[in-house]
C-alpha cells in the first residue's frame, strides 16, 4: 500500500505540472541531444519511420559532407525541432506517436492518403511545438537539460493526461514501469560480469565454436504486429559485425544494414523510406551485428554492471547493463538456469527521451556446433516484426555488397 501511494504522489505531482497546458509531454531519465542548443537529449531513432516528420521533403537541398541531414534539410517548415538528424527526428515522431497513440494522420494532413501537406499546421501540430517547448524548458529548468520528464511522462497512451487517480487503479495492482537505466545490485547477490557472460559464451557452445562460425544466411518469415500474413525474409551476417536483414512486404522490402561502420534503413511506404543512422542509433545497429557473432560482446561496450534478478515468462533471468561512448545504454537479460540470452532492450536518445528497441529471443537449435535462435521478435518504437527462421546456412561466402546502403525495389 505504501509503494502504490508513493507512485501516485510523484506520478501525480508530474502529472499535474505538465498537463496544465494539454497536449503532449513526457519523461525519459537522461540523455543529451545532439544538437548542444536543445535543450534536451537527442539521439537517432532505429526505425520511428513510419510516423512522419510532419513536414514534407525538402527538395533540392543536400546534407553537409561533414555531418548527417540535419531535420530542417529534409523537411519544409521545421519551427522547433530543428539542428538533429533525420532519424532521430523519426525516433521523436515515433516517440509522440507511442505516447499519445496516435498515428501520422491525427497531426499530419492527408498522412496515408495520395496527398499529404506534411509542411501544414493544423491546430494538433502547433499544440505539439508548443508541448516539446514546454518540456524543454521544465528540463532545463529544473534537471539541468537532461531528458527526465518526455510525453510518455504524463500520457502513458492517452491523448489528454489524466490529472485525477481512478479508485480501481489506486487500489488495483500497481502498473510499475521498469526504468531505463538500472542500479547495481549489491556485491555477492548475483553473480559478476564475468561470470555471467562466461557462463553466456558456454551455453552457446564455447570460444573455440564461436571462432569457427565466421558467417551465416538464415531464410524464414516476418509477421508484423498486427497481421495475419506472414512475409519472406532473410538475414546476410559475417564476423565480427556485418548484417544485412530484408524483409520481402507486398509494399516494398523494408531492409536494415550494418556494413562494420555505416548503418541504413529502408522502410517502404513512409515519407523518408531511406537513411542513414547516426549517434547512439548506429552504436545500437552495431551491436546487433555483434550479437550475430558474440564471443567478443562483453568487449563491446564498457562499464557494464549487474542489477538486479528479474523474471521472463516465468523464468528467472539476470539483469546486465552498459553504456556506449555514444548515450547507447543496453540491458542484457540472460537466462539463469541455462546461461542464454532472453533478451536486449537497448536505448537510444532523441529530442524528446530514449527510443527503445527490443529483441526476444527463443528456440535456440544447434548450428554448426553454436547454439543459435530460430525465433526472435524485434521490437521498436513504431511496429514490432516476429521471425521465424527455417534455415540457418553457416559459413557460407557472401558478397560484401549486401551490407551497402540498401536499394528500394526497383532500384529507385
Amino acid at each position: 500500500m505504501n509503494l502504490r501511494w508513493k507512485q501516485l504522489i510523484i506520478t501525480g505531482a508530474v502529472v499535474w505540472l505538465i498537463s496544465i497546458v494539454f497536449v503532449t509531454s513526457g519523461v525519459n531519465f537522461t540523455g543529451r541531444s545532439s544538437n548542444p542548443s536543445f535543450a534536451r537529449p537527442t539521439q537517432t531513432a532505429v526505425n520511428s519511420a513510419p510516423f512522419f516528420a510532419g513536414t514534407a521533403l525538402a527538395q533540392g537541398q543536400a546534407p553537409a559532407a561533414a555531418r548527417p541531414q540535419m531535420s530542417e534539410e529534409a523537411f519544409k517548415n521545421i519551427q522547433v525541432l530543428k539542428g538533429i538528424p533525420v532519424d532521430e527526428f523519426m525516433g521523436t515522431m515515433g516517440l509522440f506517436s507511442a505516447a499519445l497513440s496516435v498515428c501520422c494522420g491525427d497531426c499530419h494532413t492527408g498522412a496515408g492518403g495520395s496527398n499529404p501537406r506534411w509542411e501544414a499546421d493544423p491546430a494538433r501540430k502547433q499544440v505539439a511545438r508548443r508541448m516539446v517547448q514546454m518540456v524543454n524548458a521544465i528540463n532545463r529548468d529544473n534537471f539541468n537539460g537532461r531528458n527526465v520528464v518526455t510525453c510518455w511522462t504524463c500520457h502513458r497512451g492517452s491523448q489528454s493526461p489524466s490529472s485525477t487517480p481512478p479508485i480501481d487503479m489506486v487500489y488495483g495492482e500497481p502498473i510499475l514501469y521498469p526504468a531505463d537505466v538500472l542500479p547495481a545490485a549489491a556485491a555477492g547477490s548475483v553473480p559478476t560480469v564475468d561470470q555471467i557472460f562466461d557462463k553466456y559464451i558456454q551455453a552457446l557452445g564455447g570460444a573455440q565454436r564461436l571462432a569457427a562460425l565466421t558467417s551465416y544466411v538464415a531464410k524464414g518469415t516476418s509477421m508484423l504486429f498486427g497481421e495475419v500474413n506472414t512475409d519472406p525474409a532473410e538475414i546476410y551476417a559475417k564476423s565480427p559485425n556485418q548484417i544485412a536483414m530484408i524483409v520481402h512486404q507486398r509494399e516494398g522490402d523494408l531492409i536494415r544494414t550494418f556494413d562494420g561502420r555505416a548503418g541504413w534503413v529502408l522502410l517502404p511506404l513512409t515519407v523518408v523510406g531511406l537513411y542513414p543512422l547516426n549517434g547512439s542509433a548506429l552504436e545500437g545497429e552495431k551491436l546487433d551485428a555483434q550479437l550475430s557473432f558474440p564471443a567478443g560482446i562483453k568487449q563491446s561496450i564498457p562499464n557494464w554492471r549487474v542489477s538486479f534478478l528479474a523474471t521472463i515468462d516465468g523464468r528467472d533471468v539476470y539483469v546486465v547493463q552498459g553504456t556506449g561512448a555514444n548515450g547507447m545504454v543496453a540491458t542484457f537479460y540472460f537466462d539463469k538456469q541455462s546461461g542464454l540470452l532472453r533478451r536486449v532492450i537497448r536505448y537510444a536518445t532523441s529530442a524528446m527521451g530514449r527510443v527503445p528497441t527490443q529483441w526476444d529471443y527463443s528456440d535456440y537449435r544447434p548450428v554448426a556446433g553454436v547454439m543459435m535462435p530460430f525465433k526472435f521478435t524485434y521490437g521498436w518504437i513504431s511496429g514490432r516484426e516476429e521471425y521465424t527462421l527455417t534455415e540457418i546456412q553457416p559459413n557460407v561466402p557472401i558478397d560484401a555488397g549486401k551490407f551497402d546502403k540498401p536499394v528500394p525495389r526497383g532500384g529507385k
